[in-house]
């Protein structure tokens, strides 16, 4: 059987659409690895021109998803995309918080928020990886990588700092 796009993104984001706990940061790891070697619908170079664009621009975390469903189909893949990532997730999300409300303080509604926080966290990990992995940098962006990350956890320096000094190592090694 030889499904169209469109069905195909539609059958990714949906399950990813369960996937977003901690934002859309969160499935990109995922994503990435259904867009680019499972359907090789783009490239690790397009994937990351599409993560950079997604978050350059204002809007939810998880705009990469409609930007890959408009990369592989246009404006109606960009709407199957977002559709499939948004739509369960909000239906769910719904129902929850109406159960969330009725349960509040109830010892099981803290511990899935305690479960929860670390699996986010290390599917926002995940994602670090994955874009490390996809991009040219080699050994500077892991060393670049890691020295941010111990700067952001170790002090107060502001991200922006961060990234313009990353930005200016790039330009001075490689430029």
């Amino acid at each position: 059987m030889n499904d169209g796009p469109l069905l195909r993104l539609l059958l990714i984001h949906l399950p990813l659409s369960f996937l977003t706990v901690g934002g859309g940061q969160s499935i990109i790891s995922e994503l990435h690895r259904q867009v680019v070697p499972v359907q090789g619908w783009m490239s690790d170079a397009d994937f990351l021109n599409l993560f950079a664009l997604s978050r350059m621009t204002p809007g939810p975390g998880a705009l990469l998803s409609s930007m890959v469903g408009w990369q592989v189909a246009g404006w109606a893949g960009a709407v199957v995309a977002s559709f499939g990532l948004f739509a369960p997730s909000s239906v769910l999300v719904f129902g929850l918080a109406h159960l969330w409300r009725r349960s509040r303080g109830a010892a099981w509604t803290k511990a899935v928020e305690l479960g929860l926080a670390p699996v986010a966290a290390g599917m926002i990990l995940a994602a670090g990886f994955t874009l490390l992995q996809a991009a040219e940098g080699g050994a500077l962006a892991w060393a670049v990588a890691a020295a941010s990350t111990a700067l952001l956890i170790l002090t107060r320096v502001s991200p922006f700092l961060l990234l313009g000094a990353g930005g200016l190592i790039f330009a001075l090694v490689l430029g």
